[in-house]
């Protein structure tokens, strides 16, 4: 069959014009109606032409020439191509923006009928049959391919084709009008990328439903697919009232005067669970009608963080009671609320865990802690507050309360500490001091309160611990001095207020001098020589303990250097090093160092160490084991005054054990008349320990010691202790060959 290629006939050019514009406000503006139909005609300069074109059909044939040729000028400025077969005389119609299109010349499309299908991409071939069937049926059908141009480049095509088919169903006409939709298409998969790329949820809600929704979206709230998402009711996934706030606004929709939101709402997954998130919204048209456009994130990890600093500016993290902050928060507004009731604050510090805590660790003192917080919240229960103000101070307030109550109450728990804690099947024995002060005779505001709670918790562990005391304003001048010493401490070794202070050590078989004793002493400014039980104790409590005892020590090596030049070389110097000094990690190092800065043997130096230390038996055995490679020798001081087991004893690599004072007192002072030193010592030779008793005072305690086979003793017998100018003059003067024993 021929087809024939025609023109030049102004009816179907008419035809032609309008499905062109048919098409173009399809293309561009789906739902236009009859009016922007009209309008459109007039932008373009179409519908006066072919009004014109309607009465001028009897006007001269120049003026049809002129009118086809706008016509045709109006077609080639279009980017678009039509493509018009009629079947039944065969003619075929294609318009020169073929060429524009598909990059070849119409007169390959016209010797080739499936050009057109042969430079259709081959991933879009599919569209083929399905448009195929459509037409058949003679129903208009929009296809959107990829074509390959002669050059390689892809474009993207819309071909919108009207069949026409004869009353017996007979494919009689085809016209098709073809776009380049590449820039719609490339400008439609960039956004798309960049929406289903996003990390950030990105939906649109219309109508309460959601009409869209990213791979972020449906996947936050727990879907396998968008399918499971889109169309259900934004109700499903968030709260009516940020629903009815969105549709709110939804409904002031103005197209130049957008308006944008932004919420923190928590959103209901699939699963169940719950997430917080945060959104912005704004009104926009979707699919020609109002909508909302959201996008959002998930905040729920951010919002944990958030709580948990919340939670940790007002909440202890350890104990989970009240801190520091909270307790003044709430005490002040329990106080500008106050009516003339009275308030009682118990200040409790916690007595002998910080040897704990440095003997057995950090995390047995954490979980000590825990079992404390436990306890206390336990006895007070609703009568008061307990919080925790750090380390090992709690403090609880008791509301509309009388003296008598309070005093009931601190009794209360120290009946309760009176039993073991126990932790990892070990039992710890931990007493409070509690110190009270009353609102408002104790002071009216909230610092004044908890200061003299504390001052009278001071004045509880000054009358022995494990008690509680009632503040009273002649407890000020305790309070002021504890602390001008805890001022002072810190900067007596800087200032070289401390000092050290000797005592012989002596055979008591030779008289001879086997050893002497390191002793600190502070030499205060203002309150002149202090004595080591006053402010020991504190430097422990204050950690000061580890600077000082490093200065001891090495003070004491420089010394003994010093007493070696003028000829005494067979003795030790003794320095009590204390439990935590042990658990710095350096100590050996230490040591070391010092002993070959000084020139100084092992046995030159003996290390005096309490019994607490087999609380950490483990870590203990190992530093003890260290310091016996350096031939250091080493001592347990006041025996049998702690906690001491023989069959840990006799593994340790000790060298003496020390019989305390207050054993030696009871020698003369005691029913027992010594005894428990007989027993001390007896143990002690048949483990082959050397023992030395100290705090000798008197002939009959001499010669009690003598005849239990105890063979070295230290005390005022023989000499106090001295400073070091002293002890060179006793060493030249020869009292250390007998120490004033009588043999």
């Amino acid at each position: 069959m021929r087809i024939k290629k025609t023109n030049n006939t102004l009816n179907w050019m008419l035809l032609f014009s309008l499905i062109v514009v048919s098409e173009l406000l399809d293309l561009f503006f789906p739902s236009v109606g009859i009016i922007k139909f009209a309008s459109l005609f007039v932008l373009i300069g179409i519908l006066p032409f072919l009004i014109h074109f309607l009465k001028g059909q009897s006007r001269k044939d120049d003026e049809l020439r002129i009118n086809k040729l706008k016509l045709k000028n109006i077609f080639d400025t279009l980017d678009i191509a039509i493509w018009s077969h009629d079947l039944k005389s065969d003619a075929l119609l294609i318009t020169p923006g073929i060429e524009k299109l598909y990059g070849y010349s119409s007169i390959d499309f016209y010797k080739d009928l499936d050009l057109w299908k042969r430079v259709i991409y081959p991933d879009d071939l599919a569209v083929l049959d399905e448009r195929a069937k459509k037409l058949a049926r003679g129903e208009a059908v929009t296809s959107e391919y990829r074509i390959v141009r002669p050059d390689g480049e892809v474009r993207w095509i819309s071909d919108r084709g009207f069949p026409t088919l004869d009353g017996k169903g007979n494919f009689v006409d085809f016209n098709s009008v073809l776009f380049d939709i590449t820039d719609r298409k490339e400008s439609e998969d960039r956004y798309r990328s960049l929406i289903e790329m996003s990390p950030d949820i990105i939906a649109v809600v219309s109508r309460e439903k959601i009409e869209y929704i990213n791979e972020a979206g449906w996947k936050l709230v727990g879907a396998s697919n968008p399918e499971e998402v889109i169309g259900e009711s934004a109700l499903k996934f968030a709260s009516s009232n940020i629903v009815h706030s969105i549709r709110q606004k939804a409904g002031r929709f103005e197209r130049h005067n957008q308006e944008k939101l932004r919420f923190e709402f928590q959103v209901n997954r699939l699963d169940g669970q719950t997430i917080d998130v945060e959104m912005a919204t704004t009104t926009i048209f979707y699919e020609g009608r109002s909508a909302v456009h959201v996008v959002g994130r998930d905040i729920t990890e951010r919002k944990k963080t958030e709580k948990t600093i919340q939670y940790m500016a007002f909440y202890d993290s350890l104990t989970g009671l009240p801190n520091r902050n909270q307790f003044r928060n709430y005490l002040n507004e329990i106080l500008a609320n106050q009516d003339d009731k009275m308030l009682a604050v118990l200040f409790l510090d916690l007595d002998r865990f910080k040897i704990i805590n440095d003997t057995k660790g950090h995390t047995v003192g954490d979980f000590i802690l825990q079992k404390v917080a436990a306890r206390l919240a336990t006895t007070v229960k609703n009568d008061g507050v307990v919080s925790r103000q750090g380390g090992d101070e709690f403090i609880i307030l008791l509301e509309d309360i009388d003296k008598e109550r309070a005093k009931h109450v601190a009794q209360q728990i120290l009946s309760e500490f009176s039993n073991p804690l126990e932790v990892h099947e070990q039992e710890f024995f931990v007493t409070p001091s509690i110190g009270i002060s009353l609102y408002p005779a104790d002071g009216i505001d909230v610092e004044t309160l908890i200061k003299n709670a504390d001052t009278a918790m001071y004045q509880a562990k000054e009358r022995g611990k494990n008690n509680f005391q009632f503040y009273s304003s002649n407890l000020n001048g305790i309070s002021i001095r504890k602390m001008e010493m805890e001022t002072g401490l810190r900067k007596a070794l800087e200032q070289n207020q401390l000092v050290l202070h000797y005592q012989p050590q002596m055979s008591l078989i030779t008289g001879e001098l086997v050893g002497i004793e390191a002793l600190i002493r502070w030499q205060h400014p203002k309150h002149g020589l202090i004595a080591p039980l006053e402010f020991i104790p504190l430097a422990e409590e204050t950690g000061l303990i580890v600077p000082i005892g490093k200065w001891v020590l090495r003070e004491a090596c420089r010394q003994r250097k010093a007493w070696g030049t003028l000829g005494y070389h067979d003795f030790p110097i003794a320095v009590n090093v204390s439990v935590r000094q042990f658990e710095d990690d350096h100590l050996i190092d230490y040591i070391s160092a010092l002993l070959d800065e000084f020139d100084l043997k092992g046995i030159h130096l003996e290390l005096e160490i309490t019994e607490s230390i087999m609380q950490n038996l483990e870590n203990s055995t190992i530093i003890l084991n260290k310091l016996k490679e350096l031939d250091v020798l080493l001592s347990i001081d006041d025996f049998g005054t702690g906690y001491s087991s023989l069959s840990y004893l006799k593994h340790l690599p000790i060298d003496k054990i020390k019989i305390d004072k207050s054993f030696v007192d009871d020698i003369i002072y005691h029913s027992n008349q010594g005894k428990m030193v007989k027993t001390i010592i007896d143990m002690g030779l048949n483990l082959n320990f050397s023992v030395i008793a100290e705090g000798i005072e008197t002939n009959e305690q001499l010669h009690f010691l003598k005849e239990n086979e105890c063979k070295i003793g230290q005390g005022y017998f023989f000499s106090k202790p001295i400073p070091a100018d002293e002890m060179v003059e006793y060493l030249l003067s020869g009292n250390e060959k007998n120490g004033g024993i009588p043999f």
